[in-house]
Order: C-alpha cells, then sequence, then structure tokens
C-alpha cells in the first residue's frame, strides 16, 4: 500500500522522481553520485545515501545484489504514479497524426479496425497493443450441459441468446460421473441462468478467487469447466500487436521469463480476465507489477482505458510493457487512442 505523501519530504519525492526517470530510460541501477547529479542537488554523499536509505525502508526502491546503485520497486512506481507523475494531454500534431493512421476503409468489419488500433498503439509505445472486440449486443447465459466423454473429456452444451448453441470438447483433471456432470451443470444453471457472459466471466473470476476455499471439490470442478467453456467462447476477443517488442527490454529477456509471458499472450484467459476488470472502471487503469495477480507478469505493467460510442462502453484497449515503462508518455496515448477509436467506431456507424 503507497504511503501518504506526509511520509516523505520534498527532497525524497525529487531524488525518487529523479530515479525513477533515470532508470526508465536506462534499465541501470541508479547510484548516489548519479542520482545527486541527475537532481540538481548539492548534497554531501552521505545525505544521498541517507535519503536513499529512507526510501529503501519504505519499500520504495530496492538495491540489486549485483550492483551499490538502486531501482524502483513496484510500490516505488505506484506511488510515483499517484502522486509525483505529471501527465501532459498529447498535442494536436499528434492527435491529428493518429487520426490520420486510424482513416481507414475497415468494411464495417471492427476487427480490421481494432488491428490497425493495436498496431497503432505498439508502434508509438514500443510496447505491446492489445484492443479487445467490441460488445454491441448483450449475449445471455441460459444454460449448460456436461456429458461425459471417455480420457477424462467433456462434452459441454452451451446455450445462449435466442437458442443458440455451442459445444465445446473439456479435458478436465479428474474423471467426472455423469451424476457428477449433472450436478455441476445444475449448480451452474442455478447460478448464472439469465446473466450478461461478461457478468458470468465476473461471477466465475469472484468466486474461484474469493470462495476457493470453502467450496466444495464438485463446486470448484464446475466454475472450472465453465471457465474453459467460456475461454474457448472468446478466442478472438481481443487482438494484439507488438508482442515481440518486450523482448527489447533485458530484465524481461530471460528465456523462461519470456516463454511464461507469450504462453499467457496465447492462451488469452488471463489478460482476458485483466481487460474485463478494466472495462467495468472509469478512465485509466494501471496494472503495476504483480498488482495484476498473475505470476507472469510481475514484472510487467498494463495501461489500459475503455472506449466508448455514445456514452456505452464497447470495450478496452491498452498496453503491456515492463514495469519502468515511461508512463508519462504513454497514459496520454493510451487515452487518446481509446477516444480516437469510439470517434471512428462512431463515424462508422
Amino acid at each position: 500500500m503507497t504511503q501518504p505523501q506526509a511520509a516523505i519530504s520534498e527532497r525524497a519525492q525529487l531524488m525518487l522522481r529523479t530515479l525513477i526517470d533515470r532508470y526508465v530510460r536506462d534499465g541501470q541501477p541508479v547510484g548516489s553520485r548519479t542520482l545527486a547529479r541527475e537532481a540538481g542537488l548539492d548534497l554531501s554523499p552521505a545525505t544521498v545515501r541517507n535519503v536513499m536509505a529512507d526510501l529503501e525502508e519504505l519499500g520504495f526502491i530496492s538495491s540489486p545484489h549485483t550492483s551499490a546503485g538502486r531501482i524502483p520497486t513496484v510500490q516505488g512506481y505506484r506511488f510515483f504514479v499517484d502522486t509525483l507523475l505529471t501527465v501532459q494531454p498529447l498535442d494536436l500534431r499528434s492527435l491529428e497524426r493518429m487520426r490520420s493512421q486510424l482513416d481507414i476503409d475497415w468494411d464495417g468489419e471492427p476487427k480490421n479496425l481494432l488491428e490497425t488500433v493495436s498496431g497503432l498503439l505498439s508502434g508509438i509505445t514500443h510496447l505491446a497493443g492489445v484492443v479487445t472486440l467490441p460488445k454491441h449486443e448483450h449475449i445471455y447465459f441460459r444454460h449448460v450441459e456436461f456429458l461425459p466423454l471417455s480420457n477424462n473429456r467433456v462434452l459441454a452444451v452451451l446455450v445462449t441468446g435466442e437458442d443458440e448453441v455451442q459445444n465445446r470438447i473439456l479435458n478436465i483433471e479428474k474423471k467426472c460421473s455423469a451424476t457428477d456432470l449433472q450436478q455441476a451443470s445444475n449448480y451452474l444453471n442455478s447460478l448464472l441462468a439469465g446473466k450478461d457472459l461478461a457478468d458470468v466471466r465476473a461471477t466465475l473470476l469472484h468466486e474461484m478467487q474469493e470462495a476457493r476455499i470453502t467450496m466444495n471439490q464438485m463446486m470448484l470442478t464446475a466454475m472450472q469447466m465453465a471457465d474453459q467453456v467460456l475461454e474457448k467462447t472468446r478466442d478472438e476477443d481481443f487482438v494484439m500487436a507488438g508482442q515481440t517488442n518486450l523482448m527489447e527490454f533485458h530484465e524481461l529477456c530471460n528465456i523462461e521469463k519470456l516463454r511464461n509471458l507469450f504462453d499467457a499472450f496465447s492462451r488469452k484467459r488471463d489478460i482476458l480476465h485483466l481487460l474485463d476488470q478494466c472495462i467495468h472502471a472509469k478512465g485509466i487503469q494501471i496494472f503495476i507489477g504483480d498488482e495484476s495477480g498473475y505470476r507472469m507478469l510481475d514484472e510487467c505493467s498494463m495501461v489500459t482505458a475503455p472506449y466508448s460510442v455514445d456514452g456505452e462502453v464497447l470495450g478496452v484497449l491498452g498496453v503491456i510493457g515492463p514495469t519502468r515503462m515511461a508512463y508519462d508518455r504513454v497514459i496520454p496515448i493510451v487515452d487518446a487512442t481509446a477516444r480516437l477509436l469510439g470517434a471512428a467506431l462512431n463515424q462508422k456507424e
């Protein structure tokens, strides 16, 4: 949790801001001499070290084992974003340049426009751009039925909207009897029937995160199967561009980190869960490091904004990059792109 501003002197705030600016730019731990020089402060090395020690005690900076310098922590970035960051809106020339790139003939297919938008976000920020497809119509959950197949596989029959039927084959960890599957179906139908699919996803996420300890195995299995069904229905729910940009940041270049990150991108479920949270929030949302709740994103940040037409939020867009992204630059780009996308969709309609 971020410390109150009063707990940090103006000098400490200046040094924290300077350290973060330098680290974002260079990606290298910042030493005392460099920090004092960059901050323009005429202080003794001992005084600088004392201020850095205070910041470290507050949890805002840390010292890598291989260096005498300091780097920001997630808590430090959060305090910086919430308290010290000054964001300027994009100038008119930049806005016009972005608008011209979105002025394309997308044949009435929103996905064509969204692919352009994700590429635009990626190209301008040099991070990964992501955009969810617009939701013009509410799709309601009506009924689900689970039927046993061989080898721990289950056939899920999902009925939505006006009797639209979708069949999905699921792989489950433990074999379930026909009776177990019927109980799972009954439980889900009583919990979810009549809800918008977006609300269904939110309900499942909440139940699995908040009530996991108290659930019996049948309820948990039912939730997991329903989550699989919804994940399979959402394969085309967002478009992404520029994932390889993340390979340019040394803190993400570890093979294992890249494998986990790209696996999350390909499976989509975790990214979609985050985007689902953002679509119901107002304005810019920022997840820094482990605030996302997903381990593979512990060294990444996501900055998002909802886009809307005629006051109705249709989706969300944003960027994913390392925690040391230039927030002051990225935030107005994401905000402006969301407004431009809403305007483009509104114009076509």
